[in-house]
């Protein structure tokens, strides 16, 4: 059997799998997410040792952007004007073709996880859905018609400006927007809002209602835009704080106001915004589906 090695680059954490998918995962290494040097030089490390014991098929890499991923284009692989501004332009696609002679694809984590949600996780019934993941940043990916949505650059809705929950003129934490969507309600801007993580906020501290806010506008702006059949919403903030769905929903369906006749919404919002059906490991298996559908095309 293949074996293929997945890299889940996340803004504070990488994940590395080697296996074929959830049901075989043959090796796995986490380490933090450092300067790139030392980053990719360390997932290198790790790759060498796999491949070497057995060759890989291929390698797949999801990770957080923006990234370019126009297929003709000169910078094709290469992260844009990041947050993480040590990782600004850093040319992610060429460092790993310069040192594994295998196909190798990559796309954004959060598309990765969209795609490993459709092959095998709470998406695998349908051809339109989104996947949100609100952890170090927000991000959406789009699949339509079973394939990722891309135009002239991949969604990046996690920054979409959005209307503002009443009386909050919080000027939002987004270093290029402000208060958009990640800028409301991403780790760090809860962190910078309260003075505390989302782990450490209490569960009835009135912030959770505005990042469900956020995260329900976010929701509308889908519905309106795409109208995906469902909804996937994970990350670490998400993760802990489980309860925030039933708030998300209800903001969402006061925001609709009964406007559009959706199957999906008619059978009602606790089957339409869901936690992911493959929880945390959403993420690096979607880097191995990305090695997976990379090797299939060569």
């Amino acid at each position: 059997m293949n074996q293929f090695a997945g890299i889940e680059l996340g803004g504070t954490k990488c994940i590395c799998l080697l296996g074929s998918g959830p049901d075989d995962v043959r090796a796995r290494a986490q380490f933090p997410t450092r300067d790139p040097q030392t980053t990719l030089a360390a997932i290198a490390d790790v790759l060498r040792t796999w491949h070497a014991a057995s060759p890989l098929a291929a390698i797949g890499i999801a990770s957080f952007g923006p990234i370019d991923l126009r297929e003709r284009s000169p910078t094709h692989g290469r992260i844009g004007a990041s947050p993480k501004k040590i990782w600004a332009y850093t040319d992610v696609e060429a460092f790993f073709r310069q040192r594994f002679e295998v196909p190798i694809g990559i796309t954004t984590d959060v598309i990765g996880a969209a795609m490993a949600e459709g092959r095998w996780g709470g998406a695998r019934s349908l051809d339109d859905f989104a996947y949100v993941t609100v952890g170090t940043g927000v991000g959406v990916g789009l699949i339509h018609a079973g394939r990722p949505l891309i135009g002239a650059h991949h969604p990046e809705l996690g920054h979409a400006r959005i209307a503002r929950a009443a009386g909050d003129d919080w000027p939002g934490h987004c270093m290029f927007h402000g208060d958009c969507v990640e800028g409301l309600a991403s780790g760090p801007a809860i962190a910078a809002r309260c003075g505390a993580s989302a782990a450490e906020l209490p569960a009835d501290s009135p912030a959770w209602s505005l990042v469900a806010h956020a995260l329900a506008q976010l929701a509308h702006l889908l519905v309106v835009s795409v109208a995906p059949q469902r909804i996937l919403m994970g990350g670490g903030v998400l993760a802990q704080r489980a309860r925030l769905f039933a708030d998300i929903r209800a903001q969402l369906a006061a925001s609709l106001g009964d406007y559009l006749d959706i199957a999906e919404l008619r059978s009602g919002l606790d089957t339409y915004i869901v936690p992911p059906g493959l929880g945390a490991d959403a993420g690096p298996l979607g880097a191995l589906a990305v090695a997976m559908d990379t090797q299939g095309k060569r």
